[in-house]
Parts: structure tokens; C-alpha cells; sequence
């Protein structure tokens, strides 16, 4: 299947998805392959036979993804940010496939948070892993809704509000990771993996996914409005907000109003 993608590549190879991040070398998600991803996820849809979707890296970057694009977090673009990221989510909750993410070096931020959106990680022993938004004065939508749930409310609360980042070992530990190996076995798991889900029913595998996503309560979708009417109608509204996005992006310290 041919793609003119310029941040991602795209295939679908014997009825598994694979969307490789290719943005080096950190593969910061911007708005344009956010989209580009979400444009990947639409052709997922209609693939009725699908039995899963990988996410990875290209060889020639150093991160999974160390999170979205920040000169993007400002009032002319915040909202097509959150819209194109969310939308993510809300496509792999809509397709309702088995999502494995295959992370060799850094996850944070955003990075993090699709981390967590998926079903399986399979990690690198170097892997790291973390929500790092309080430290520019926001904090991260997905992650808010979906990490307690993964690893925990206190944990999860402590992650959140004081940024730390953890390694591959303690991520493991959470339940963030499923499986912890050294780089060169990443790819044998996965494959391994993948060959199970190849040979089951993707019509059970879906209605699966729904169940397990109805287990939890509240839909993704219906929870990430509320959050997403907080962060843009109240946080974005602070003065600090803007201030934390303005003071990385000029490499200064933020000098806080607490307001």
C-alpha cells in the first residue's frame, strides 16, 4: 500500500497496520503528522480483517516520541493540536483493534500518553518513560484520564504532578510495560505477538475491545470532552499556561503568577 507521508510510513502487511514514526530525531508529534497518523488510522477502518496496529520507530531516530510539537501549544494553534491528537485516541477507540506500541528510547509527553492508549508495550531495557506538561504549567489530557487506571490513582497522581520520569524497570513494574527486553529481541516479541492475533477472529477481537472499553465506565471519547473543555476554556485562560509554553520556547525560566 502506497503512502505520500512525509512524518510517518505506513504499511499494512498479512492484516497488521504498522505506523512508524519517522520524524528524526526525537519524532515530535506536530499538527501535520498528527494528521498524517490519523490519515493512517482512517485506512485502518476499513480494513474489516485487521487483527492489529504496531506503532514504532524508524532506525534512524533516538526516541519513540518525546511528545507534541510545544511552539504548536499557543492560542493560534491549541486547539488543532489537542483536536488532531485526541483524535487519535478516538480513531483507535473507534476501530477497536489490538494496539501493540514497540518503544526502544524515550516516550514522553505525548509519546507517553499513546503509549498508554495502547493494549501491549513491548520495551528496550534503555526506554524511558514520563509526563513532564506540569513543568511547562499544563498538564496532559490523555494521561490524566487514562494513566490511573494503568498504574494506579496515587502513582499515577505523582507522575502527573511532578513530572518525574521513570525507567524501562519501573515502568514495567506499574504495568505501563508488558514486556522488558533488550533491543535486539523488540522485534521477535512482537512478531510473536503479532502471529496470535492473526489467528483469531478480528470480528471477537473487536467486540472485545468495546467490552473491556465498556468495563471501564465512561467512554474515552466522552471523558477527553471534559478535559478538553477544561484545558482550553480554563487553563489556557491562566496566565501561567502561556507563560510555561513562552518561557521553553525561549529556553528561559518561567516566572509564575500562580494565577
Amino acid at each position: 500500500m502506497a503512502n505520500n507521508f512525509q512524518h510517518i510510513k505506513f504499511r499494512i502487511d498479512d492484516r497488521v497496520a504498522r505506523i512508524t514514526f519517522a520524524r528524526p530525531p526525537l519524532n515530535i508529534f506536530n499538527i501535520a503528522m498528527m494528521r498524517e497518523i490519523n490519515e493512517a488510522l482512517n485506512q485502518c477502518g476499513h480494513e474489516r480483517e485487521l487483527a492489529a496496529i504496531v506503532f514504532d520507530a524508524a532506525a534512524d531516530c533516538n526516541a519513540f516520541s518525546a511528545g507534541v510539537a510545544v511552539e504548536e501549544h499557543v492560542e493560534e494553534t491549541i486547539f488543532q493540536m489537542l483536536d488532531s491528537f485526541h483524535g487519535i485516541f478516538r480513531n483507535l477507540e473507534q476501530i477497536a483493534r489490538p494496539t501493540l506500541a514497540v518503544v526502544d528510547g524515550a516516550a514522553l509527553g505525548g509519546g507517553c500518553e499513546l503509549v498508554a492508549g495502547c493494549d501491549i508495550v513491548i520495551a528496550s531495557e534503555r526506554s524511558r518513560f514520563g509526563q513532564p506538561e506540569i513543568k511547562l504549567g499544563v498538564f496532559p489530557p490523555v494521561a490524566a484520564v487514562l494513566l490511573p487506571r494503568i498504574i494506579g490513582d496515587k502513582r499515577a497522581r505523582e507522575l502527573i504532578l511532578t513530572g518525574e520520569l521513570i525507567e524501562a524497570p519501573e515502568a514495567a513494574r506499574l504495568g505501563l510495560v508488558n514486556y522488558l527486553l533488550p533491543t535486539s529481541e523488540l522485534e521477535q516479541k512482537t512478531s510473536e505477538l503479532l502471529s496470535r492475533f492473526r489467528n483469531l477472529s478480528t470480528a471477537a477481537l473487536a467486540f472485545t475491545k468495546e467490552a473491556i472499553d465498556l468495563g471501564r465506565g465512561r467512554s474515552l471519547d466522552l471523558e477527553l470532552k471534559r478535559v478538553e473543555d477544561l484545558y482550553l476554556n480554563e487553563l489556557m485562560k491562566t496566565h501561567d499556561a502561556p507563560e510555561g509554553i513562552k518561557a521553553f520556547t525561549e529556553k528561559r525560566k518561567p516566572e509564575w503568577r500562580h494565577r
